[in-house]
């Protein structure tokens, strides 16, 4: 019998510093990872440190690792203007979307 995997579901979040700065990042578990990222854990992001206090203002799922990594390269891509234009869209996850197409 053939094991079954089932695969995780992957989210794009985007985490906003003190400086006003955007980082954004993709995960399963983004609670634990934006814990991470607070606590500044060995395994935070190099350059949210020293950027505290942290607001996670953004989180959308977007299904398996493979899609999740091309949007986040198309998010890191866009100005800070279109990331706050994303984050505050009522249509946000239509908007990742069709950075993909």
């Amino acid at each position: 019998m053939d094991k079954v995997t089932k695969e995780k579901s992957w989210y794009l979040y985007i985490i906003q510093c003190r400086d006003n700065s955007l980082y954004t990042g993709i995960s399963v578990d983004v609670e634990k990872r934006f814990r991470e990222h607070v606590e500044q854990t060995p395994r935070s992001a190099k350059y949210l440190r020293g950027r505290q206090p942290l607001t996670l203002v953004f989180v959308a799922l977007v299904g398996e690792k493979a899609q999740a990594l091309k949007m986040e390269n198309a998010v890191k891509r866009l100005s800070k203007q279109s990331k706050l234009k994303l984050i505050h869209s009522p249509k946000a996850e239509l908007a990742l979307f069709s950075l993909l197409s």
